[in-house]
């Protein structure tokens, strides 16, 4: 009997997929690719392997981890495993630049953007972006990393040229006209198996680290009402969502072989969604999933189990 196999950089993300895996008594691995060796004249084990290389390991000091991640990666499909988010859902991952070109290839829209290497790069791809108003993230990024949000080319001026600057760390900053909402959220939406699982609202009121993982959370905003106050969740799980846009996701993720995601995108005053943001590393809130009974890590457990039985029966039968 196989195992399943999870490549990651991150043990506290880890954990909670382990737990569920151990609940139902599936044999597991955990591959941590910080550092390694791999040894291309030997044959990977038998199993199925998923990975959950994160595009901000580096804010880890796992600087090297999506490279290390991406030669096993190799490596495994070059023998012929069965690999969920493999060498495709890596390279969109450590690249928005990557997401937006796929995403737009399969007719899903996403906000005008350039991309920029130099200070003074950044700023003339800025004027001729031709907006009022615009943000400047990180082409590999996760967390937030480099968000900011301007609204004068003499205001991102200041920013670039002055001591606050974040250069990315591949090098590449994103400016990105600004999609104003009706209202402070963004909606999230997941997928286990290439399939929508829930949509998540995310309160973006008070910034852009939207990450619903617990070791990331800001913590819960309140509102006051009177001499009361309200508990106002950053993270709320949408058991009624549907829309036309989830056909279109799970149509994206076939086409770029991604197994498991999360998938942000925001709608403007028409109406109009724009994608943003593809995490193939996608956490999941526990105190939002607790409300309504959904539980992202037991479904995917629940993935990972069947699909290594498959692969199980697969390999049996080739002993015959």
């Amino acid at each position: 009997m196989g195992k399943v196999y999870v490549l990651h950089e991150n043990d506290e993300w880890t954990v909670h997929l382990t737990k569920r895996l151990d609940e139902r008594n599936v044999p597991y691995e955990v591959w941590h690719l910080d550092e390694g060796v791999v040894d291309l004249t030997e044959e990977p084990p038998e199993g199925i392997f998923y990975s959950r290389m994160s595009a901000s390991s580096h804010t880890r000091d796992h600087r090297y981890a999506p490279e290390l991640t991406e030669s096993v990666l190799s490596w495994l499909e070059r023998h012929g495993r069965k690999v969920f988010n493999g060498s495709r859902a890596l390279r969109l991952e450590v690249s928005k630049v990557n997401q937006y070109m796929a995403l737009n290839a399969q007719g899903i829209k996403t906000p005008k953007t350039m991309a920029a290497v130099g200070r003074k790069q950044i700023i003339e791809a800025a004027e001729k972006l031709g907006e009022k108003s615009f943000i400047t993230k990180h082409n590999r990024a996760g967390k937030g990393l480099g968000v900011q949000l301007f609204h004068s080319i003499e205001g991102l001026k200041q920013y670039v040229n002055g001591e606050d600057f974040e250069l990315p760390v591949d090098g590449i900053t994103l400016i990105q006209e600004y999609i104003e909402a009706p209202e402070p959220f963004i909606t999230r939406c997941e997928f286990i198996g290439g399939e929508f699982v829930y949509a998540v609202r995310v309160d973006a009121s008070e910034g852009f680290e939207l990450c619903p993982a617990d070791a990331c959370q800001i913590g819960d905003l309140f509102c006051p009402v009177g001499e009361e106050v309200e508990e106002k969740p950053k993270f709320k799980v949408v058991t009624d969502f549907d829309d036309p846009i989830i056909a279109q996701y799970e149509s994206f993720l076939s086409a770029n072989h991604i197994a498991v995601a999360g998938i942000e995108f925001i709608r403007d005053a028409d109406g109009t969604v724009y994608t943003y943001d593809i995490n193939t590393n996608t956490n999941y809130n526990a105190d939002a999933e607790e409300k309504t009974g959904k539980y992202g890590m037991v479904e995917l457990a629940k993935f990972l189990e069947q699909e290594l039985k498959k692969e199980d029966h697969v390999l049996a039968l080739s002993d015959l």
